[in-house]
Parts: C-alpha cells; sequence; structure tokens
C-alpha cells in the first residue's frame, strides 16, 4: 500500500488543574485530565522507581515491577510492600542492557510459571535472554533460560523485548538488532527478529524459516530494529508492535507469520548525523508500518484497551514514548491507523502502560520513576 508522509495527529491532555513551574514536569497526584470524552484523575502509586520496564499481576492480588537494574518489586493493593523477589537471574546492566519484561503464563493457576526477557551477560559480550521461573512466597524457584539470541555480542544496546502469548498458548519474543543492521535481513542470526516459541522454548514446527538452510527455526518475523512493545489482541487474534527508527521513522507494525519489516533495507528515518540511511521508505517484499513517527516519539510499550472503563477506549492502542514524553492513545479503524490522542505530555518517559485485571490502566514512567494509575471520572 503506498502510504505519504502525515504528521501524526496531536490532542495534547488539557490539564485542568494548574502546577507550579517546578513541578510542571512531574506527575502529580490527583491531577484531572480531560481526555477525548473520557476524564480521569492521575493517581501516583509509586514515585521511586529505577528505570522500570515491566508490571504484571498475580492471580493472589500482588503486583511485580521490573527494574532493568535487576530488581523485581512487589506491589499489593496499590502500593509497594517494600518487598522485592529473591532469586533473580544476573542481568547486564550496561548500556540499555538489564532486566527487561514479565509476563504470566496463560495457564498460570494450573502450572505457576512466570516469563521475563533480560540482557544476560554472556562469554563473549551480552544477549538477549528469555526465562522462566515459579515462585515460592517472594522467592524465584525452577529458573531456567528457555531461549537466548545468537550469536552473542559485544554491543550494549538495542537488546529489545518484550514477550506476549496468543490464545493457543505459542509465545513470542522480541529481539533487538544490537547494530547488526544488514544481518537483520539474514535468517542466520537472531537479531532483529520476533520469535515464535512453545512455552517451554521448543521450536514449533510449522514457524515460517524451519527447514530452511542455515535459518533459526525460531523466527517468525524479520527486519526489525529494536521492538520495546509487543501486545496480542486477543479479541481478533492480532500481534501489534512498536519499534524505535533511527532519527525519525519509529513504526506501529501488524504482526504477520514470516514477514519482514524492512530495516535496514526500508526506513522513513535518517542516521542520527543527518546522513542518508537508506533511500527506501518502501520496497517490494516490504511489509510497511501501519503508522510512522517523525520526529520519532521513542516507542516502548505497548498495550490494547479491552474494557469499558474509559469510554471510547475500548479497543485502542496505549503506546509508552520516552523522547517526546506522553502517553500515545492510536485509534484503529480494523486494521490500519486513524488517529492519535497525546496524553499526559511531558509528565516523564513513559515506558509501559497496560491494563489491570480489573480494568484499570496503570503505567511506568522514567524521570520521574513513577508507578501511576489512570481513574476515570464517575
Amino acid at each position: 500500500m503506498k502510504r505519504m508522509f502525515m504528521p501524526a495527529i496531536l490532542a495534547s491532555a488539557i490539564i485542568f488543574l494548574s502546577c507550579s513551574s517546578n513541578t510542571a514536569d512531574s506527575v502529580k497526584n490527583e491531577e484531572t485530565i480531560a481526555a477525548d470524552s473520557t476524564g480521569f484523575t492521575v493517581k501516583t502509586i509509586y514515585s521511586e522507581l529505577s528505570n522500570p520496564w515491566g508490571m504484571v499481576w498475580l492471580p493472589d492480588g500482588r503486583m511485580l515491577v521490573t527494574e532493568r537494574a535487576g530488581e523485581i518489586l512487589v506491589f499489593k493493593n496499590d502500593k509497594f510492600t517494600g518487598e522485592k523477589l529473591k532469586g533473580v537471574p544476573a542481568v547486564f546492566n550496561k548500556g540499555q542492557g538489564g532486566l527487561m519484561d514479565i509476563k504470566l503464563h496463560p495457564d498460570y493457576k494450573k502450572n505457576g510459571w512466570i516469563y521475563i526477557t533480560y540482557a544476560k551477560p554472556v562469554e563473549g559480550g551480552a544477549t538477549t535472554a528469555l526465562a522462566r521461573f515459579k515462585l515460592n512466597g517472594n522467592t524465584i524457584t525452577d529458573l531456567a533460560d528457555i531461549y537466548t539470541a545468537k550469536p552473542y555480542i559485544t554491543a550494549d544496546f538495542h537488546f529489545g523485548s518484550r514477550v506476549v502469548f496468543d490464545k493457543d498458548g505459542y509465545l513470542y519474543v522480541s529481539s533487538g538488532e544490537r547494530g547488526t543492521q544488514p544481518k537483520v535481513q539474514e535468517l542466520d542470526n537472531d537479531h532483529g527478529k520476533i520469535h515464535r516459541l512453545f512455552d517451554d522454548g521448543r521450536i514449533p514446527p510449522d514457524n515460517p524459516f524451519v527447514g530452511q538452510a542455515g535459518a533459526h527455526g525460531s523466527i517468525w518475523t524479520l527486519g526489525h530494529r529494536n521492538p520495546q512493545g509487543m501486545v496480542y489482541d486477543a479479541v481478533n487474534n492480532r500481534i501489534w508492535e512498536v519499534e524505535h527508527g533511527p532519527k525519525g521513522g519509529d513504526e506501529l507494525n501488524l504482526i504477520e507469520k514470516g514477514k519482514n519489516y524492512g530495516w535496514p533495507k526500508t526506513s522513513y528515518g535518517i542516521n542520527y548525523d543527518g546522513t542518508v540511511l537508506t533511500p527506501n521508505k518502501e520496497l517490494p517484499g516490504i511489509e510497511n508500518p501501519k503508522h510512522y513517527w517523525v520526529p520519532s516519539i521513542a516507542t516502548c510499550g505497548l498495550s490494547i484497551v479491552t474494557g469499558n472503563k474509559y469510554p471510547g477506549w475500548k479497543g485502542n492502542l496505549l503506546v509508552g514514548a520516552l523522547a517526546l514524553m506522553h502517553i500515545n492513545r492510536v485509534t484503529l479503524n480494523g486494521t490500519e491507523y486513524k488517529s492519535e490522542q497525546r496524553l499526559l505530555q511531558n509528565k516523564g518517559r513513559f515506558r509501559y502502560i497496560t491494563e489491570s485485571p480489573d480494568g484499570y490502566i496503570y503505567a511506568l514512567s522514567e524521570g520521574p520513576g513513577a508507578l501511576i494509575k489512570l481513574i476515570p471520572a464517575k
């Protein structure tokens, strides 16, 4: 589909309660926001996080929040308990590396498996790893890596990484390109790919490149730069992904079996020094993004609204923005981008947004390092 660049639609959130100049860039307790026709207040639950990355709720009501340095904090009833999980694996906490995503197995109540992605220190540098474990109280047990991106290299950036499960229980994990650029287009390495696995790390026999000479069988899609947001839309059986472009060209992609998403052969961005990265925005055989952002908003974290607590938001995507510091509410028309609204502008570098089991939206930010909750107006 031929697409022409259109600036992102900006409908910044309107702040009703004024902030003093020295607190304007901090998330405020009980700040009332007008968001389209839906008002909500922002409740700061905790404001002492350090580089938070992911969060998940356990059936017993506890919420786990990951920090990049390798901590997993325990919350309950919207309060930090003061406790952290014991036995977290050692992480490569350098550059952009560290502890990243966390996700429950769909049958967690039966099997107790929790999954994390992290930058793992290895001989030869570091790699994106996927591990699973169980809990005994706050102590990690049965910890094992079930996937590590190969080959191992020394770069300390572009690790990815998010995890989702689909309706059939298959696991998808994103891996950043680690600066390898042209290698992303080759199938003999795991970098710049989204991988599909069984829940124990085995490779499904119906993956698109299984049996192809020299290809890594776990690969589901290729041509990604640094995918730090991924969500499964259970209603429509779709996977959405967001990834960082270079200078400009962040992407929103619909992830489909065996497709090539272009990096670095195609891009809507340029090199950081202003030089041309590639003359190609589109090429035959390359899947175009459903939307792209120029300038980059620095996409990180992606979720979909499934409940009715926020009128008019059901089915919308929520994208975290690091560089432009907001939450981006994207509306869709089927599988096509329709519009967006930028919420909480300049209130933090939003790393992750998700929906709680009872339908409330929570977000993690850096600068300030905060956990917040959006409470819809009654």
